[in-house]
């Protein structure tokens, strides 16, 4: 995508102060977005659940070859909001020209941990499998998300293959992601069920199964660290009351003790998202310049 076209899609989203922020699909930007991109909405990528297992798909018109792909996770504490509620975030993507492809899971109420894993790796899957006909770069596939999708996005891209929470994802070619963005994402499920950081929302997620325990190391990614990991960025405010800072500590502490490449971000000061003006676009800065520093993007 020229810097031309960047500029007019920025322009006419309103977004030329904004990153990471939040846009209504009741607003005009999903027509503006058909000039400039093949749009499909609501696409069952799982049969199991094809009511909450969808996806929107944005492929870029007039690229030449394939593209890199976001594939972008809603937070909501596996227990709220769709894909529709963060649709602003991917809009810093869009206007590079990527693939994007927005995910919504089961949430809480309709299934269970690890329910939202096994869906996230069916849409990482399903990616795999159409990758020519939406023009994907699967070398080029990077995976993120706020929060519990955060969460989400770390899980999808640490899994080794082959786990039982591949259930869902049936297939004998490797699943592998270049690179993680995680904002401020849960790292260890456990720590969410006991004790000082006890959180209502992990425990509504894993509800009263009986091996609560097991299921909450199973999709912890703390669980998933090992040599060959893909680049893995998080992001995250040191105050954030939401998921505790030291998630996001413990996790590039182990990365590193690992020898995976790995960086984290710190907002001073910043909370469960909702940062400055200023800050967004620092953060919009990091993520470029780290997609960057790894080839998967040219810098601009």
């Amino acid at each position: 995508m020229t810097k031309r076209r960047f500029l007019i899609l920025l322009i006419s989203f309103g977004m030329t102060g904004v990153c990471f922020s939040q846009l209504s699909k009741n607003s005009t930007w999903e027509k503006k977005l058909k000039g400039l991109y093949d749009v499909r909405l609501n696409v069952a990528y799982c049969p199991v659940d094809t009511i909450n297992d969808r996806l929107d798909c944005y492929i870029p018109k007039g690229t030449e070859g394939p593209a890199p792909v976001l594939m972008w996770i809603h937070g909501g504490g596996w227990n709220r909001l769709s894909k529709d509620s963060v649709s602003g975030q991917i809009v810093p993507f869009l206007a590079r020209g990527w693939v994007v492809v927005n995910v919504d899971y089961r949430l809480a109420s309709v299934a269970l941990a690890p329910a939202a894993v096994e869906d996230c790796r069916a849409a990482l899957r399903w990616i795999y499998t159409n990758a020519k006909e939406i023009k994907a770069d699967t070398k080029r596939i990077v995976v993120s998300g706020s929060s519990a999708g955060g969460h989400l996005a770390l899980m999808t891209g640490m899994l080794p293959m082959g786990t039982s929470l591949d259930a869902l994802a049936p297939g004998s070619e490797p699943m592998r992601v270049a690179a993680i963005v995680s904002f401020y994402g849960i790292t260890d499920v456990s720590d969410l069920l006991e004790a000082a950081n006890r959180k209502g929302y992990a425990i509504k997620w894993l509800g009263n199964q009986s091996n609560r325990s097991e299921i909450a190391k199973l999709v912890s990614p703390l669980s998933y660290v090992r040599p060959g990991l893909p680049p893995i960025l998080s992001i995250q405010g040191d105050a954030d009351p939401t998921v505790p800072y030291s998630h996001s500590v413990r996790l590039r502490e182990a990365l590193t003790k690992a020898g995976v490449p790995n960086e984290l971000m710190t907002i001073p000061g910043g909370k469960h998202g909702k940062f400055t003006k200023e800050q967004n676009a620092e953060i919009r800065n990091k993520v470029m310049a780290f997609l960057s520093q790894y080839d998967i993007i040219q810098s601009k």
